[in-house]
């Protein structure tokens, strides 16, 4: 696993248009191909951090993936060791295992499968059709969690 510094900051748009859009649908239960909000206890503050996030499954198995990177939730996610996925009044604890970054490449393609659209360009150029040689290499910088509900 890395822990490299490759992080895409969102910009204003997405931070204050569809972050918060997608948010507040999720609040509301309504989810937009899988979004949930994302809480992890600060790793310095120990408050609660949402986030929206995408949450995929394969094989029966639920994983979050960071696509912008190692990034504020990740970091936390570290720390805290799980987390909560709300959509509505539904609320899930879960333990997070993050996954080596071998173990990465069909998560990323299954994700970029779905979600190509919404964060392909956060993946230097590899798709779902790319060869594994790609995915491996891009799959240092983000982050993947294989999630386990409590």
């Amino acid at each position: 696993m890395s822990t490299t510094s490759h992080v895409k900051k969102p910009g204003w748009f997405t931070v204050n248009v569809l972050n918060r859009l997608v948010a507040f649908l999720a609040r509301r239960g309504v989810s937009i191909k899988g979004s949930r909000v994302l809480a992890v206890r600060g790793r310095k503050s120990g408050d609660w951090r949402t986030t929206p996030v995408n949450l995929l499954t394969v094989d029966g198995n639920d994983y979050l993936v960071a696509p912008r990177g190692h990034v504020q939730w990740t970091h936390n996610m570290r720390a805290a060791g799980g987390g909560e996925l709300r959509l509505g009044g539904k609320v899930e604890p879960f333990t997070a295992e993050e996954v080596p970054d071998d173990e990465k490449p069909a998560l990323l393609r299954a994700y970029l499968k779905r979600w190509k659209a919404e964060v392909g360009v956060f993946f230097k150029g590899v798709g779902p059709d790319s060869p594994d040689a790609d995915l491996r290499r891009v799959a240092p910088d983000h982050p993947v969690f294989r999630i386990t509900r409590s």
